[in-house]
């Protein structure tokens, strides 16, 4: 049987209204979310997890201010507020998430010296985060993504997704864009298009 499985994204209390990194009307995808976990048998969620003294936070260089961009071990870094700490409240899942639906967490971002977007791999493809073998060995063909954000971990991860074999499926109902710039979101999903994924507008 060809299995499919939902992919949620880092809907974590600091993407949201009111986080250190909070995404404009992030809380209005959890309704949407909880409601599509229904209608799957295998829902797997990403986390992101970082040390308190990860190199993508601007507070752990002097002199920078968040959306800065440094170059990180040879990879170009966005400076980010500090968010997602191990342990933080922040870093837990939203509190109207069901989480309980979830058979498996991967936490990403947890080695201080590079950043991880993707939930799959880490900005720089040299450690995997064992999601996507994961599905494979469960025989998942195809996947749905949704999630915060739109413009940086759900792209990367319906990227990666899409490049480790998996068909993909977006639904812009289930995410919400960073925009940094205006246009972030749209440009996102152009990028996915692009790509193969099936963006369900």
């Amino acid at each position: 049987m060809n299995r499919e499985a939902l992919i949620v994204v880092d809907i974590q209390n600091d993407f949201l209204p009111g986080g250190a990194l909070a995404v404009n009307q992030g809380d209005e995808i959890v309704p949407f979310v909880n409601e599509l976990m229904d209608s799957f048998d295998l829902v797997v969620a990403t986390q992101d997890w970082h040390p308190a003294n990860h190199e993508s936070f601007a507070a752990n260089h002097k002199g920078k201010k968040p959306g800065e961009v440094i170059d990180l071990n040879g990879l170009p870094q966005i400076m980010w507020p500090v968010h997602c700490v191990q342990g933080s409240k922040g870093a837990e899942f939203a509190s109207a998430l069901n989480t309980s639906k979830f058979k498996k967490v991967f936490q990403k971002g947890t080695d201080a010296t590079i950043d991880s977007y993707s939930g799959l791999f880490d900005n720089g493809k040299r450690k995997s985060t064992g999601l996507g073998e994961y599905l494979k060995a469960e025989d998942v063909e195809k996947v749905t993504v949704v999630g915060l954000a739109a413009d940086y971990c759900v792209k990367f991860t319906a990227l990666d997704a899409k490049e480790f074999g998996f068909e993909v499926v977006l639904p812009v109902a289930g995410t919400r864009a960073v925009n940094l710039q205006p246009n972030d979101f749209e440009k996102a999903l152009e990028e996915l298009e692009r790509a193969g994924v099936e963006v369900r507008r």
